[in-house]
């Protein structure tokens, strides 16, 4: 049926979203701002605090408490997770080759297992859907694997070695 030049049309019901782009949960929100700065400060080659503090100073929206708490928390254990993440990928691999956004999400989610109660299920839920929605393709498994390696190694006592099923 051919539909004329001039037909005006309804929109009915809200306009499709990118992926990725839909309505994240106030705790993910959190975790998507605090991987910004993280980002931002990995880009910038700045502190991740000085990138806090900026936001903290001209953002229009205030910077939430799990926000701070993440970047602050990343920020004091540092060498302490960015050891651990580096520990955790295979041979082949080095910290630096990893994406920004998966090494950075990754940060995230170590802080949050090693440091905090947050149930390691909801901590790797949210980094892998940020994954998957504001990385490469093979993000979400890459970053999925890393972060239950992470899990595996707080309840292990066993000594740290690389995995090889990463």
């Amino acid at each position: 049926m051919a539909v004329p030049d001039h037909a005006e049309y309804e929109l009915v019901g809200p306009a499709p979203e990118a992926p990725g782009a839909g309505h994240y949960p106030y705790r993910t929100k959190a975790r998507k701002a605090a991987l910004d700065m993280l980002f931002e400060a990995d880009a910038r080659g700045v502190g991740a605090l000085a990138v806090w503090a900026e936001r903290l100073r001209t953002d229009e929206n205030p910077v939430r408490e799990l926000t701070t708490d993440i970047v602050h928390g990343w920020a004091e254990h540092a060498d302490e997770l960015d050891a651990l993440i580096s520990d955790c990928l295979v041979r082949g691999w080095t910290f630096d080759r990893m994406p920004a956004v998966d090494r950075n999400l990754c940060r995230i989610a170590a802080f949050e297992v090693m440091h905090t109660d947050t149930p390691d299920a909801v901590v790797a839920s949210d980094a892998v859907r940020l994954a998957g929605d504001l990385s490469t393709d093979a993000s979400s498994s890459f970053v999925n694997a890393i972060v239950a390696e992470i899990i595996r190694r707080k309840g292990d006592t066993a000594p740290a070695g690389p995995p090889s099923h990463i």
